[in-house]
């Protein structure tokens, strides 16, 4: 289970904070922080590992499937980093089952808008861009998360 930490704009798309206080996510990439990104003509929704800084943008709409299409996205982009399939199908079945909450760090939130600016940056005029590649385009990882 995860806990997907929206910022407000996304929150009002996505429905109320189902959270409790003492829940913590099991995944080993841990809580999601996540954001809209208000791009034209597609909006995206930004992604972003609280334990690690990854990066996954995928489109928003629809809005009310975005946390459901989620786990197939973050395999798309862990394997594009040749993560082991072993922790790659850990990792979706984990992010299937979430909770939404309000964002709690304010660093993690800074670190969110630099990967948007990136991915902005990144951008081209492009009516259907491939959002892996700009994922992929914004982050360095140095290592893969690895099964306990």
């Amino acid at each position: 289970m995860v806990i997907v930490r929206a910022t407000r704009k996304l929150l009002q798309r996505l429905g109320p904070v189902s959270a409790v206080e003492e829940q913590e996510s099991t995944s080993l990439l841990g809580d999601w922080y996540a954001t809209l990104l208000p791009w034209r003509p597609r909006q995206v929704a930004l992604l972003v590992s609280q334990t690690t800084l990854l990066p996954v943008l995928m489109p928003l709409a629809p809005a009310a499937t975005l946390l459901d299409r989620f786990p197939e996205h973050l395999a798309a982009v862990l394997r594009a980093h040749k993560v082991p399939e072993t922790v790659v199908q850990n990792e979706a079945a984990e992010t299937a089952d979430y909770t939404l909450a309000t964002t709690a760090s304010r660093s993690l939130t800074g670190s969110m808008n630099e990967f948007a600016y990136l991915a902005q940056a990144h951008r081209v005029a492009d009516r259907n861009p491939d959002l892996l590649a700009r994922a992929a385009l914004c982050t360095h990882v140095t290592s893969a998360p690895t099964a306990n």
